[in-house]
């Protein structure tokens, strides 16, 4: 099969051809660091480190970028409060966010761009913009003239006036149209800036994707991706001035963006205040439950978050975890492939849900299996969960989560003491052990090969 990915842009699923098939060019918006991002921050990460894989292994490189806003009047806020520097504040998150990704199994990107290690980049592209006629500058403001691009609002395809009445504008007095957006603002002595033909300020939010994406993969890339609530304004104006700068060429040949996460009846967003912090969810849950729980869904879909979604998914990999303990006399490291059904869900559009259902079948057929053909399907699984990013821990490892192992012993003796009650018949005993150790937290698992047991989380 060939990859085929649904394009935002045009609204339909397509062939992905890079430009350069030695060089795939992927941009995804990362975040502003002014505090920790919640778990809806990180499922295009998730999704898009999985379809970065893919595009590794299909094309055998690529170049992958994912930026850090790193100025920004949250940030400035931030800063102001505590009084410190900006740096202290986004040095501080940027490395919580790596952190939380790499919890998360997140790979990091191959490129990591800021906006204020850019700004040269960001004052030359204002200047081409203002040259060409698509921009002005008007009270130490940089403006981009959305009426000199016809082309506006090709993404979002909602008419200027539409995004307009949807969007929060600044309608200000030196705009010559409503719709116009800022590329350079000034900054008051208290605020960080940078010297520029417009006086002392610093970039707006929008031209600094441009700007990097510009200077590390090219005037036009293969895909840039991020949620769907950046469809616009951001990315619209990102393709208006990125186009206008570079003489019309096209900005990004393939547009992906992924459905929101519901919480509580709404969309998870720090404004309305139902978010959960992935620096806190990874260290109350396991963080693989969570990476599962964000795959559960196809990427272009809203997904329903809850307490209940994470303990579903924990309960799912105790099952696969379990069958690779059952396994665990099989050595199968080496010669793991991806299998062809777990690859060919992935490249119809990244369907991780069909990815996971393969999964569950391959460990349904491992657990039938006997014989040499145990160590094929223990490849097979370890190989499927390889594709996305999931069973790649000793199974030992994942079912002592969270425990430092001292009381095993005493918890294997009731195990034994209960199957010798039940092999007695005295199942009243067998029960009120398993009761006890569920009221302990312990829950068990009647299985062909044995008992399974695993701690419950907190």
């Amino acid at each position: 099969m060939s990859l085929h990915l649904y394009n935002s842009l045009t609204r339909r699923v397509e062939p992905f051809v890079p430009i350069d098939p030695a060089r795939p060019t992927m941009y995804v918006c990362g975040p502003t660091v002014y505090n920790y991002v919640h778990i809806g921050n990180a499922r295009g990460p998730v999704v898009f480190g999985v379809l970065a894989d893919l595009l590794r292994r299909r094309y055998g490189g690529l170049v992958y970028a994912r930026n850090i806003t790193d100025v920004d009047d949250k940030i400035n806020a931030a800063a102001a409060e505590q009084g410190v520097p900006i740096s202290a504040i986004t040095d501080r998150y940027a490395a919580a966010y790596r952190e939380d990704m790499a919890a998360l199994g997140v790979r990091a990107p191959d490129l990591e761009p800021a906006a204020t290690a850019h700004i040269d980049q960001i004052i030359a592209m204002i200047e081409r913009l203002i040259a060409s006629g698509h921009a002005y500058a008007a009270e130490g403001h940089a403006l981009f003239a959305i009426g000199s691009f016809d082309r506006y609002g090709k993404l979002s395809r909602r008419d200027p006036e539409e995004m307009l009445a949807g969007a929060r504008v600044d309608v200000a007095p030196y705009k010559r149209d409503p719709g116009d957006f800022v590329l350079w603002k000034p900054s008051t002595d208290d605020l960080p800036g940078w010297d520029s033909p417009w006086g002392r300020g610093r970039p707006g939010w929008h031209i600094e994707c441009s700007a990097m994406a510009a200077a590390h993969l090219g005037e036009t890339i293969d895909i840039h991706a991020g949620g769907v609530d950046l469809q616009f304004p951001h990315h619209e104006n990102e393709i208006a001035q990125s186009e206008c700068a570079h003489g019309g060429k096209t900005f990004a040949r393939h547009w992906l963006h992924n459905g929101m996460l519901n919480f509580g009846g709404a969309k998870m967003s720090k404004s309305l205040g139902n978010i959960e912090k992935i620096h806190d969810l990874v260290r109350a849950h396991p963080p693989e439950a969570l990476r599962y729980a964000l795959l559960s869904a196809h990427y272009r879909q809203p997904l329903d978050w809850s307490d209940a979604l994470i303990e579903q998914s924990v309960r799912t990999l105790d099952r696969l975890y379990g069958t690779l303990r059952d396994l665990a006399d099989i050595q199968a490291v080496d010669g793991i492939e991806i299998p062809a059904a777990i690859e060919a869900a992935l490249e119809d559009d990244l369907n991780t849900p069909n990815a996971l259902a393969e999964i569950a079948r391959i460990a349904g057929e491992a657990r039938k299996a006997e014989g040499d053909e145990r160590a094929a399907r223990k490849r097979e699984l370890l190989g499927a969960g390889l594709a996305l990013g999931l069973l790649q821990q000793d199974p030992a490892t994942w079912f002592a989560r969270g425990a430092d192992g001292s009381d095993d012993a005493r918890i294997q003796a009731l195990i034994d003491e209960r199957n010798a009650a039940k092999k007695n018949r005295d199942f009243a005993r067998s029960d009120a052990i398993r009761d006890q150790l569920a009221g302990e937290g312990i829950l068990l698992e009647d299985t062909p090969q044995g008992v399974r047991w695993v701690r419950k989380r907190a």
